[in-house]
């Protein structure tokens, strides 16, 4: 089993309807290491992330519902806990508004 640290990144959160943030290849297993969503305005605003659960017949499941991100800051999430992706596991996010957020998500993929 091969080990890989990556990164899954996204510029410019939609908020017209939840983006997708990262698939889980087939195959593989990741865990999930942090979270960094940016608020890259002067004003809060809101996000959603949400997991699909592949092995659980697609059922998604909201990790974070409407958060609000201080204006210029980045909230650091999902880290310091155990969150397994197995094949075909998606984890997307949606801004509250417009072009407001970047995110970048941390992981380690087992192969």
């Amino acid at each position: 089993m091969a080990n890989t640290f990556k990164n899954a990144s996204l510029a410019n959160v939609n908020h017209s309807g939840l983006a997708t943030l990262y698939t889980c290849p087939a195959s593989t297993t990741a865990i999930v290491l942090g979270l960094a969503i940016t608020n890259k305005t002067a004003q809060a605003v809101t996000v959603k992330v949400q997991m699909t659960d592949a092995s659980d017949s697609n059922a998604t499941r909201m990790m974070l519902n409407d958060v609000s991100i201080p204006g210029n800051t980045t909230l650091e999430v999902l880290s310091g806990q155990k969150y397994v992706l197995e094949a075909s596991d998606i984890l997307k996010i949606q801004a509250g508004t417009a072009s407001s957020l970047d995110a970048v998500l941390g992981l380690m993929q087992i192969t």
